[in-house]
């Protein structure tokens, strides 16, 4: 049987990150797990939420990855991860990441 890919997370734009925090833990009781002015990141049961400003990233979600290496092309994140962007064949961007 193969084994499936794991979603990480789904990250959406905001307009305020602290707003959409507020109003995201408060409506669902989700946990949150970083937050500043750039990017939350919020615990649901089943998945994760990272809300981002427009300058920071793009709309996407997350797919773990345990291939990515730190390389050109990948980025490290604040919270130790190592990341890369690539894009479906409708231009929807994909953010393939290992903790």
């Amino acid at each position: 049987m193969t084994k499936l890919e794991e979603i990480d997370h789904i990250a959406i734009q905001v307009k305020s990150i602290k707003d959409s925090v507020d109003w995201y833990t408060k409506k669902y009781k989700c946990k949150v797990i970083y937050a500043d002015e750039t990017w939350g990141f919020v615990q649901f049961k089943n998945i994760k939420l990272a809300m981002v400003t427009h300058s920071e990233h793009p709309p996407h979600f997350a797919i773990l990855d345990k291939s990515i290496k730190e390389e050109p092309g990948t980025v490290k994140h604040r919270d130790g991860s190592i990341s890369k962007y690539i894009k479906d064949l409708d231009g929807n961007f994909i953010e393939l990441i290992k903790y």
